[in-house]
């Protein structure tokens, strides 16, 4: 099957904050890896010379229940509104977990709360640190016929895979710390193993 865009729909948008905003909620046909990923424009995000992009890995504890054991939810909420605010894409990927699922994300709560880390967690379960792939999030805005992006994030995986896959990655600008008691060994696991880019105040 070719890449092609799917389909188009708008879908108005409000957070528990009370935020709202409108989305074009685009839809893809021959994706690498045969998932459901969905790409969100917002804001002038066609009319944007460099739009803003965030590609977002699915969280259902944090995106949807609001689990304060990572800062995805957060990071969501943030990210949407500043791509609003820019013009660009927000691309949602169903990666669950690092790439290892739902189930076995729970799995490894489970080992945390017996005192590993996230990435030990992982490792225990026979998984990789992080099994994410962005092949798709690359077809994706080739599919949706963009050049040069800025990337909001704080993992230097996603430009080096996105670069890799011929994304022309202008600039990553950093999303913003959502630190908590609940949720600090777990951002300082991911500074400590994959050398993402937060600032944490809470860090001992």
């Amino acid at each position: 099957m070719s890449l092609a865009i799917r389909s188009r729909v708008t879908v108005p948008l409000k957070f528990a904050d009370g935020y709202a905003t409108t989305a074009e909620v685009i839809t893809f046909d021959g994706l690498a890896d045969g998932k459901e990923h969905l790409a969100l424009a917002l804001g002038d995000a066609f009319g944007a010379e460099v739009p803003l992009v965030r590609p977002h890995s699915e969280c259902l504890t944090g995106d949807v229940f609001g689990s304060q054991r990572c800062d995805c939810g957060p990071q969501l909420r943030e990210a949407v509104e500043r791509i609003a605010g820019a013009g660009g894409f927000l691309l949602y990927l169903r990666q669950e977990g690092r790439g290892i699922g739902l189930y076995a994300k729970l799995d490894a709560y489970a080992l945390q709360d017996l005192g590993l880390d996230t990435y030990e967690a992982n490792r225990a379960l026979g998984h990789a640190d992080d099994e994410r792939d962005y092949t798709a999030a690359a077809q994706m805005l080739s599919a949706l016929g963009v050049g040069p992006v800025d990337l909001l994030t704080n993992n230097p995986d996603k430009p080096a895979q996105l670069r890799a896959h011929g994304v022309e990655v202008r600039a990553v600008v950093p999303t913003q710390v959502h630190a908590s008691d609940a949720n600090v060994r777990y951002l300082q696991a991911k500074v400590a193993h994959t050398a993402h880019t937060i600032d944490l105040p809470l860090a001992v």
